[in-house]
């Protein structure tokens, strides 16, 4: 838990949301922790209960912003300090991040950045006595941070090095600049719509996108937005609501869903008539599964198991379908999540891998003769994709793909593969507002069992 006290009634206003966004970083860099952990559930930082809406989301903002643009605030950083950050006293390099941050991307005055950031430093014993470098540092930042900036102008710099170069030999060095480009970008809120899309566009000052997924600017707690408590949408990012339409028309099909949690795909799934069986291994996240289930008015079986290790029905009767969304690096959700180009390693991909395979061979196993198996991952890594299927049916048989056409993902031919598997990259699908455009990363494979 953070040492930190929580805001008091006499703290000086703004302060309280930046402390924990300092909290929350911290978990990310040095302690390994994820943001979605820190920021909902049991775990989450407890100082959050203390903050308004407004707080809630400037510290959410501030903690994204940093995150997705890392390593450019870092060689900017060493280019004002002589020394390099302070590394005995992590509240100091928190507090220049934090300030930086909002000088350079955010509608905060340089003045009130800058004083804050100061403020963050005295609070803390161990970072106290660098509040006058900080303070003179975020000055020069503010004179001279955005030409410092532009003299690099390279998104590169916020894509581990790693990273960059396994993109740049699979996908190209273009290509992989138009994906650290489109990452840079604080991204849009994508839904998916129970029906009527228009009006929702309309109410939620959107637009439609050709998959059908609504697509909004709006900022703020999502519960508070028209029609989500009355449960006519969800939150699904545009790429990841093709993968569970690649089974065509199954209403009266049973369907099991493999790592379900949080449930957007199980939601599609059931509205479009399927009898889903829902499987996840996280207790915590399958009874936020339930949850969403019943605020949208739709019911599916729920299974806590591995199902890697689960026996399937009772009954022994194979599954018309399985949708695997497979466990993976998500390296192609980083711009949602910006915490995963931190947090993952190269030597993650493997044991992802394996675990894939695993899934994959069960998912065989409990397919009857003649269904679909679609698996899915969020992941930009060839390993979790490409190489998956490939392996899989070279080892099976009895499986085979079946080609994913254009016409099945809104006639987007450039998110089929030679293939005809799915590719979404964070580049594709531009619009003139950076910010309304794009799409997470996702590989999809469509197989039938013979």
């Amino acid at each position: 838990m953070p040492s930190q006290r929580f805001a008091l009634p006499s703290e000086v206003p703004g302060l309280a949301a930046r402390r924990i966004a300092a909290d929350i970083l911290d978990g990310v860099l040095h302690k390994q922790r994820t943001l979605d952990e820190q920021l909902d559930g049991a775990a989450a930082h407890p100082g959050l209960k203390t903050l308004s809406d407004r707080d809630r989301a400037l510290m959410r903002r501030l903690v994204a912003t940093i995150l997705r643009r890392l390593g450019t605030l870092g060689h900017l950083l060493s280019r004002l300090l002589d020394r390099g950050i302070p590394t005995d006293a992590p509240r100091a390099q928190s507090a220049l991040l934090i300030g930086a941050a909002q000088i350079l991307w955010m509608d905060v005055p340089d003045h009130a950045a800058v004083d804050l950031s100061v403020r963050l430093v005295q609070s803390d014993r161990r970072a106290a006595k660098y509040a006058g470098l900080v303070n003179a540092v975020l000055r020069r930042c503010a004179r001279e941070g955005q030409p410092l900036i532009d003299e690099v102008k390279s998104q590169t710099l916020d894509i581990p090095p790693w990273l960059l170069a396994r993109w740049t030999a699979h996908y190209g060095e273009s290509v992989a600049r138009d994906i650290a480009l489109a990452i840079s970008y604080e991204p849009s809120l994508d839904i998916t719509v129970k029906s009527d899309p228009e009006q929702w566009a309309s109410r939620l000052h959107g637009e439609i996108l050709p998959t059908a997924t609504v697509r909004t600017l709006l900022q703020g707690s999502v519960k508070m937005l028209p029609g989500f408590i009355e449960g006519h949408w969800w939150v699904q990012d545009a790429a990841a609501a093709l993968p569970g339409r690649l089974f065509g028309e199954i209403a009266g099909k049973s369907i099991a869903d493999f790592c379900a949690a949080p449930g957007g795909k199980t939601a599609q799934l059931v509205h479009a008539g399927a009898r889903v069986t829902a499987v996840d291994r996280s207790p915590a996240r399958m009874a936020r599964l339930r949850d969403n289930l019943t605020r949208l008015s739709l019911e599916a079986e729920t299974v806590v198991a591995d199902a890697a290790e689960w026996p399937g029905t009772k009954s022994g009767e194979g599954f018309d379908g399985i949708l695997i969304d497979a466990p993976c690096t998500s390296t192609g959700t980083i711009r949602r999540h910006p915490d995963v180009a931190w947090l993952r390693q190269e030597v993650d991909i493997a044991a992802l891998a394996a675990l894939q395979k695993r899934l994959l061979q069960k998912a065989v196993t409990l397919l009857r003769p003649g269904g679909t198996l679609v698996y899915c991952t969020c992941s930009l890594e060839p390993e979790e994709g490409e190489q998956a299927i490939a392996a899989l049916l070279a080892s099976e048989s009895g499986m085979r793909r079946a080609p994913i056409e254009a016409g099945e993902v809104a006639g987007l031919q450039e998110i089929v593969t030679a293939e005809g598997d799915l590719r979404t990259l964070p580049c594709h699908l531009p619009h003139p507002d950076p910010r309304l455009a794009g799409l997470d990363g996702f590989y999809a494979a469509r197989l039938v069992k013979s």
